[in-house]
């Protein structure tokens, strides 16, 4: 590789380091306990709460959404979301459809009577902050959109550090450590270790936390446009007054897509659905598919079945983005190399900063005595 091949690679590995070296510390230490976080919710909220009628059939969801609505009169449904390990309901509701989520409110049912579930304590108040701070500290789309471009950054670091790797230890041995040299030496290899070692991992989180910053412009970027067709007939037309039977529209659902769980519901005027249509979200009932999600739409002015989509490469891409990300698809054993990778990626991450900053050290003396020796020649 040319001298000024090179010079031109490590320019931009300097750069693209030091623009997004401070974010991406604050979404590894932040993104440490996400990855534990069913285990922490568990830790600092154990379960006192069980089921009113244990085994009983569960109530229609009719029924919950008619206790839920009359304990928030003036409000509108907006989601409707199930709980994996326990019978519960959760709904959010709002102002209107399209309210924004300060003014949602989010409250979970006993499917087996109705009751209110009691919300978790505090430490899922600390979890909830975390992840905001994460995902977009707490600037909405323009901080996700932000940190998406400090991931692109990265991933553009990443691959430049790739590339200056062979001919920056092109006479060393692939793992050498000179410890017995200067300590900037030492912390050189070490960071040039730890970066070609972790690169798939490290390129792996960087542009699936890439995608996940992309969830708004994805999920409209879908509605706007592969659900153009579904939506055309009801163009003109004003949102349905009153809304067909949730359990009918479910029950067409899950029949449209045999071998698939109900996952999510989505109301009309949402974000997730069109002005007049239900969504009802399905998945996978399978470890490899139980990320992969169907969406069908169901008519809420009669009910009618409005038709099955199957989600375009880029909204699978989505879906599979966030366990991929915090390694929450094969169990604690895995959630622990996570976590010892995250360590290492900040180890990477600061020693790149005492490098950069001892140069910058060596350079002030290096000027300093060049200065000297000029004043005394003199």
């Amino acid at each position: 590789m040319k001298a000024s091949t090179i010079r031109a690679w490590s320019w931009v590995h300097k750069w693209t380091s030091l623009l997004c070296t401070v974010f991406l510390l604050m979404l590894c230490v932040t993104g440490l306990p996400l990855i534990f976080h069913d285990e922490i919710d568990d830790a600092l909220n154990p379960s006192q709460w069980a089921p009113a009628n244990p085994g009983a059939e569960p109530l229609a969801l009719d029924e919950i959404l008619s206790i839920a609505l009359e304990n928030r009169p003036g409000e509108v449904p907006i989601f409707l979301s199930f709980d994996i390990d326990r019978p519960v309901v959760n709904v959010t509701s709002g102002p209107t459809a399209d309210a924004p989520g300060s003014q949602m409110f989010f409250a979970s049912y006993d499917l087996t009577s109705g009751n209110l579930v009691p919300p978790a304590d505090v430490g899922e108040n600390v979890m909830e902050f975390i992840l905001q701070l994460h995902t977009d500290m707490f600037l909405g789309l323009p901080g996700m959109l932000f940190l998406g471009f400090m991931g692109l950054l990265f991933v553009i670091a990443t691959v430049s550090g790739v590339v200056l790797y062979a001919p920056f230890m092109r006479k060393l041995e692939f793992g050498t450590v000179r410890r017995r040299q200067s300590q900037r030496l030492k912390w050189l290899d070490y960071h040039n270790l730890l970066g070609i070692t972790t690169l798939a991992w490290v390129l792996l989180v960087g542009v699936t936390g890439v995608v996940n910053t992309l969830a708004t412009p994805i999920i409209d970027g879908w509605k706007n446009h592969e659900l153009a067709d579904l939506i055309e007939p009801y163009k003109g037309q004003p949102m349905p007054e009153a809304f067909t039977s949730l359990d009918s529209a479910v029950a067409q659902a899950v029949d449209a897509a045999p071998g698939m769980q109900l996952q999510f519901v989505a109301f009309p005027g949402s974000s997730f659905s069109t002005n007049y249509h239900y969504a009802v979200f399905l998945h996978g009932d399978t470890p490899l598919t139980e990320h992969m999600i169907t969406p069908v739409i169901v008519s809420a002015a009669d009910g009618s079945f409005g038709g099955k989509r199957e989600m375009p490469w880029y909204v699978k891409a989505l879906s599979l983005s966030g366990p991929l990300h915090f390694g929450d698809y094969g169990g604690l054993l895995l959630k622990l190399v996570w976590a010892a990778l995250d360590l290492i990626t900040i180890v990477i991450l600061a020693s790149g900063i005492y490098l950069w900053l001892s140069r910058r050290s060596q350079s002030a003396r290096t000027a300093a005595n060049q200065t000297e020796t000029s004043e005394v020649a003199a």
